[in-house]
Order: structure tokens, then sequence, then C-alpha cells
């Protein structure tokens, strides 16, 4: 009977320490399936796989020149979404660089690439 408290013991002394090390990272986005048009405001989500404190979290547009401008984001539908308001852009390439921080207070900092066709 002892052994059996301790093996539970264990168990959740190992999941309390994997989710005590969890990051928000990214699952999905919007950009793979359609990349912005030019001249036209967008809207793209990111998808994490966790909950995220929104007024602590950051998206940059990176364009050229390595200029940063820092976007609008809001709360997307489900739980881990983010809406990223993307102003009108020429054609060329740019980088969401974004710092999010998780529910659980970690912080992930990572960039997605992508492109606006003419």
């Amino acid at each position: 009977m002892k052994w059996l408290l301790e093996i539970s013991l264990l168990f959740l002394t190992l999941g309390y320490v994997g989710s005590a090390f969890a990051h928000a990272v990214v699952t999905d986005h919007s950009l793979k399936i359609a990349q912005p048009q030019a001249n036209q405001s967008t809207k793209a989500e990111l998808t994490f796989n966790s909950k995220i404190e929104m007024g602590l979290s950051q998206v940059y547009l990176v364009s050229k020149g390595d200029k940063h401008t820092l976007l609008t984001i809001s709360k997307g539908e489900k739980k881990g979404n983010v809406a990223v308001d993307i102003p009108p852009l020429s054609p060329g390439k740019y980088v969401l660089r974004y710092k999010i921080f998780a529910a659980d207070g970690h912080l992930t900092e990572d960039v997605i690439h992508f492109s606006v066709s003419p």
C-alpha cells in the first residue's frame, strides 16, 4: 500500500513540474494560409498552446530597415488566440515579432515571417 502512495506522489510531482515550466508556443497562425494583400489592412490570428495575458503581451511589425511598429492586439475568439491588426502594407517581406506572456507568467519571444504580394 505504501508503494502505491509513493508512486502516486511521484506522478503528481512530475505533472506539477511539467506545467510549471510551460511557455506560450504558437501552434498555428493565419498567415500560413492567407498572406495579406497589398495596400489592404487585415487581421492575423495567432493560436498559442496556453492562455495569454493580453495586457502584458506585444506584437511588432518589422519592416525593411529593421523598423519596428507596435501593432494593436486583442483577445481572439478561443482560449489562446490573439488577433493582430495589420495595417495596409506595400509589397515586400515583413516579420511579426511577438513578446507573449502566458497566463503562468512565462515570456515567449519569437518571429513569424510573411510576404505581401502586389
